[in-house]
C-alpha cells in the first residue's frame, strides 16, 4: 500500500509524464498569407496533444543590414516578395527536424534551428520560416505548461516579476511609412504618467483624437488620412513641425503632465552615398540645403529635446560607424534617453 507521500510523488510523476506527452510536437504546416501592407508573409501551424498553434511573422517596412534575413522568392509574384521557399523550409526541413521535440524547450527548439540553418543571417532556411515556428512553439509551451504566454516567456528569461509596459501611440508617420516629405519615420506619444494600462490607453486614444482635429484644421481634410501604420501623414517637411503638433493635440487632451515624446528616425533610410542624412530625401529636385552631417544631426537631435519633452530617439544614425560620438544603429534602440542628451 502506498504511503501518502508516495502517492504524491506518483501523482506527481503522472502529471509531468502527461505534460510531456502533450508537449511533443506532432506536426508543422507553414502557408503563405497577406501581410497589412499587402505583402506576403509566413504563417505557422504547430500541432501537439494540446491542439493547434498558430504564428504569423512580422515584416518591417526599414530593415538594416545586419539584421535576420527574410528568404523571399524574387520572380515576378508579388514583385519578388513571395515566401514560398521559406514555407518550403517550414514544411520540409525545419519540421522533420523538430517532430516529436518537447515544447516547453524553447532555447533547444531555436538552438536546433539555428544549427540547421548553419548561416550567421539565417539566408539558409530564412529568418521569416525560423521565426514563425519559434513563436507557434512558445504558444504551444504556454499551453503545455498551463500559463499564460507571457509567463512563459518570463520563465524562459528567469524573469518572476512582471509589469504591464507603457503602450507607444505612432501617430505621425513619415519617412518609409508615408508618401509625405516628413523623413523622421514615426513620432509616437507615450503616456508615462498614467497609473494604469487602461488610463494610458484612454489618454493616447483622447490624444489621437485630438490630434486629428488639429491636423485638420490647419491642413485640410485630406491630411488626415494615415499611413501604413495608422498614424496621420500630413504633408509637412519639418520634423520640427511634427513635434509642434503633437505638443497641440497633448496640451488640447489636457495631458501636457502626464505624456512624453518619442520618435522612431530610421536614419537609415535617408543616409546619402557619402554618409550624410538627407531630411529631403523624397524631393527628387532637392536643393542639397537639408542634406546634414552626423554631427549636425546630432545637434538637431539635442535641439528638440532640449525644447520638448522627448524621452526617447530611435535609430538616430546609420547601423554603421559612430555619429557626433555616439553609436547607433537600425535595430538598436539608442541612446538618446534624453537626460543625457541634454548634458551634451
Amino acid at each position: 500500500m502506498l504511503t501518502l507521500t508516495a502517492k504524491k510523488a506518483a501523482a506527481s510523476a503522472a502529471r509531468l509524464s502527461g505534460t510531456r506527452a502533450a508537449s511533443t510536437i506532432t506536426s508543422i504546416k507553414g502557408r503563405q498569407i497577406i501581410d497589412s501592407r499587402g505583402n506576403p508573409t509566413v504563417e505557422v501551424d504547430l500541432f501537439t496533444k494540446d491542439g493547434k498553434f498558430t504564428a504569423s511573422v512580422p515584416s518591417g517596412a526599414s530593415t538594416g543590414i545586419y539584421e535576420a534575413m527574410e528568404l523571399r522568392d524574387g520572380g515576378k509574384a508579388f514583385m519578388g516578395k513571395g515566401v514560398m521557399k521559406a514555407v518550403g523550409n517550414v514544411n520540409g526541413a525545419i519540421a522533420k527536424c523538430l517532430a516529436g521535440q518537447d515544447v516547453t524547450q524553447q532555447a533547444t527548439l531555436d538552438k536546433m534551428m539555428i544549427e540547421l540553418d548553419g548561416t550567421e543571417n539565417k539566408s539558409k532556411l530564412g529568418a521569416n520560416a525560423i521565426l514563425g515556428v519559434s513563436l507557434a512553439a512558445a504558444k504551444a509551451g504556454a499551453a503545455a505548461k498551463k500559463v499564460p504566454l507571457y509567463k512563459h516567456f518570463g520563465d524562459l528569461a528567469g524573469n518572476s516579476k512582471f509589469v504591464l509596459p507603457v503602450p507607444s501611440f505612432n501617430v505621425i508617420n513619415g519617412g518609409s511609412h508615408a508618401g509625405n516629405k516628413l523623413a523622421f519615420q514615426e513620432f509616437m506619444i507615450l503616456p508615462t504618467g498614467a497609473s494604469t494600462f487602461s488610463e494610458a490607453m484612454a489618454i493616447g486614444c483622447e490624444v489621437y483624437h485630438h490630434l486629428a482635429k488639429v491636423i485638420k484644421a490647419k491642413y485640410g481634410q485630406d491630411a488626415v488620412n494615415v499611413g501604413d501604420e495608422g498614424g496621420f501623414a500630413p504633408n509637412i517637411q519639418s520634423n520640427t513641425e511634427g513635434v509642434e503638433l503633437l505638443m497641440s493635440a497633448i496640451e488640447k487632451a489636457g495631458y501636457l503632465d502626464k505624456v512624453k515624446i518619442g520618435m522612431d528616425v530610421a536614419s537609415s533610410e535617408f543616409l546619402t552615398k557619402d554618409g550624410k542624412y538627407d531630411l529631403d530625401f523624397k524631393n527628387p529636385e532637392g536643393d542639397g540645403k537639408q542634406v546634414l552631417s552626423g554631427p549636425e544631426l546630432a545637434e538637431m537631435y539635442i535641439q528638440l529635446a532640449n525644447k520638448y519633452p522627448i524621452v526617447s530617439i530611435e535609430d538616430p544614425f546609420d547601423q554603421v560607424g559612430t555619429e557626433g560620438g555616439r553609436e547607433g544603429g537600425e535595430g538598436g534602440v539608442v541612446v538618446l534617453a534624453c537626460a543625457g542628451l541634454r548634458q551634451m
